[in-house]
């Protein structure tokens, strides 16, 4: 945490219940990180949601890190119990969660053990004293208080009896003590937001609209956040509040709001099937991270959107491949074991030609692995995970924001090439959240589809006939007939069909030649050149990466760059077919970098395809890279040339 201006002012926020004290001093900061943490039922997601919410509201530019255990309940008071939400915020263009916490808030030991190795020396830490029983410290290895026996002399440690001063704010109200404690959240989210100086209107408002069936309830919340607002002006403890003022130059004029990947997904879904005027089908089963597009969709009949929430994977992908087969714009969504369960579908869906996005938000595998955690190690089974030979196009969204466009650009591809489509998101992506400029409606991609209406051949004796697989000459795509149009009736099904008539074929030169021609197809696909970021043209390191390592790869070239160092930096959004141009950049440098949250696959598809030294920087850790780490990493490979 950099203070760069200190001022004393005060706060124009209203005092409630409290009479106002002498002033104390705001300092003026460019970028916090602030994480909650706690136990699984301590309401740090929404914490840090309704901080989130209102810190885009008041213009910075932002990301967040949610950190959540994969049990629905896991136990109380436990390490793998701990739930924690990560957020950064600025006055300038940012584009990760941050490396470290400047700001802690433990509600429980267990929170703060399990937080506190990340914490840099000098940075805040609020804990709720009220926790710190024998019992609860014992539960995580705490011999003696870790309050008072030294061990935090690293850091500005501000003790706050949380639940006790939550409980007695809410005195007036006909609540249990029980019920009282679970607004602790609430209050540490008033502290919060008064030490940074947050909007609270928002909160207040969301918190109403929550507990409407409950009106004591809701007024129960909205008093324990201004106790806790209150709290933190006239506590001697906290002698300072923080001004992080908006990032106004970093965003180009616009409507923003503030947007997680898979609610950006979900819009850019919704939008394709407007823009290309299909109905939008999802078929899916829930499965951690993807479930909540399958929530999000089913709340847009209004669109046309109809949603099935089938009894497995398969049968998931069976109703989207029938919905593209009647003339919707078909998808499915599920995580890495779902995609190995629809594996024999998705060929399916090659071998039939039809459109079809299949979204995998990738987590921590193999098998179930880490289903609340982030990798992005299902790259090679998205390329060749199908019998035989089955070509995938593969699209990767970078930032939570571009999931939209990424939903766009895969529905382009699907429905202009008649192909089922691979979008590769992450946890990372799915529950991070940034601003986002909604875009202008001028600004969208025309994706409107011509169906076959009628026969498109004539046979040798005049009559006209249908060909389901007579192909467009530049796409290589067939004509897409919707079922009981007259006349074109026609085969369907996964056993190899003969070029043009659509027969059922077991000639050895036919299979060859469909083969190719599917193979072909996926390699005609157009799609931008991948750009290069190399500002004097003099760096010979190239750092190249895909999918969420986006945000810690550009931060840590930024940091290289800033300390005078020369590297240059390409992402890519296309994984097959690859950018035209790709071959030619990596062949400019002396050595090509690739960080990925798995075990080097796309470095692996580079060597085989270009021949290049591509030089791996791998991590499976659950987590996101930290962009010092990842600096240095780069800046070892690129020391001998």
């Amino acid at each position: 945490m950099t203070s760069q201006v200190s001022s004393p002012t005060t706060p124009d926020r209203p005092v409630l219940g409290e009479q106002r004290k002498p002033a104390k001093e705001t300092r003026k900061l460019d970028r916090v990180v602030i994480r909650f943490a706690g136990d699984s039922g301590d309401g740090m997601q929404l914490t840090g949601d309704r901080f989130t919410s209102e810190t885009a509201s008041f213009g910075n530019d932002l990301s967040t890190l949610p950190n959540f255990p994969a049990e629905i309940r896991a136990p109380a008071g436990t390490l793998p119990g701990v739930s924690s939400f990560q957020l950064h915020f600025a006055d300038h263009d940012i584009l990760t969660p941050g490396d470290a916490p400047n700001v802690l808030v433990a509600m429980n030991p267990a929170a703060l053990k399990a937080n506190i190795g990340d914490l840099p020396r000098g940075a805040e830490v609020i804990v709720n004293t009220d926790e710190f029983t024998s019992r609860a410290m014992g539960k995580v290895g705490y011999a003696a208080s870790p309050l008072e026996d030294g061990s935090l002399s690293a850091y500005a440690v501000h003790p706050v009896p949380l639940t006790t001063l939550t409980v007695e704010a809410l005195k007036e109200f006909p609540l249990t003590r029980k019920e009282a404690e679970r607004s602790k959240n609430m209050f540490a989210l008033g502290l919060l937001s008064w030490m940074y100086h947050r909007p609270t209107e928002g909160t207040e408002d969301f918190l109403r609209k929550k507990f409407a069936k409950k009106p004591e309830l809701a007024e129960a919340n909205v008093a324990a956040f201004r106790a806790g607002w209150n709290f933190g002006e006239t506590t001697e403890d906290f002698a300072v509040s923080y001004e992080v003022a908006p990032a106004e130059a970093a965003f180009p004029a616009g409507t923003y709001r503030n947007i997680s990947g898979n609610l950006a997904l979900s819009y850019g879904l919704v939008t394709a099937s407007r823009q290309a005027d299909l109905p939008l089908f999802l078929g899916s089963y829930p499965i951690t991270p993807a479930s909540d597009i399958l929530h999000e969709l089913s709340r847009h009949k209004n669109f046309g959107v109809r949603t099935f929430q089938a009894e497995d994977e398969i049968a998931g992908i069976g109703a989207a491949l029938g919905a593209a087969f009647g003339g919707s714009l078909a998808v499915t969504t599920t995580s890495g074991p779902g995609v190995a369960l629809k594996s024999e579908t998705i060929g399916l869906a090659v071998s039939m030609e039809l459109p079809l996005l299949v979204v995998d938000i990738q987590r921590g595998g193999p098998s179930t692995g880490l289903p609340t955690k982030t990798e992005q190690a299902d790259l090679l089974q998205a390329m060749y995970g199908r019998n035989g030979e089955a070509p995938v196009p593969i699209v990767a969204p970078c930032t939570p924001g571009d999931c939209f466009g990424a939903a766009l650009e895969a529905a382009r591809i699907a429905l202009t090439y008649r192909t089922p489509v691979l979008l590769l998101s992450d946890g990372y992506l799915a529950n991070g959240s940034e601003p986002w400029r909604v875009p202008e409606l001028d600004e969208l991609p025309d994706l409107r589809v011509q169906f076959a209406t009628t026969p498109n051949h004539v046979a040798e004796d005049g009559t006209e006939e249908f060909w389901p697989y007579l192909r467009e000459p530049e796409t290589l795509a067939r004509p897409w007939a919707v079922p009981g149009t007259p006349g074109l009736e026609h085969r369907i099904g996964g056993i190899e069909k003969q070029d043009g008539t659509g027969h059922i074929s077991y000639d050895p030169a036919n299979h060859d030649l469909m083969v190719r021609t599917r193979q072909a197809k996926i390699d005609g696909i157009e799609v931008p050149d991948v750009v290069v970021d190399d500002p004097d043209g003099q760096a010979r390191t190239l750092v190249i990466g895909w999918g969420s390592t986006y945000g810690p790869i550009t931060a840590a070239v930024r940091r290289i760059r800033g300390a005078g160092g020369a590297v240059a930096q390409a992402h890519l959004r296309h994984l097959n077919p690859f950018p035209r141009n790709l071959g030619e950049v990596l062949g400019r440098y002396q050595k090509v970098v690739v960080p990925e949250m798995n075990l080097g696959q796309l470095a692996h598809l580079l060597r085989a395809r270009y021949l290049v030294d591509a030089r791996s920087h791998t991590q499976v850790t659950g987590l996101p890279f930290k962009a010092e780490q990842l600096a240095a990493a780069i800046q070892e490979e690129s020391a001998d040339v």
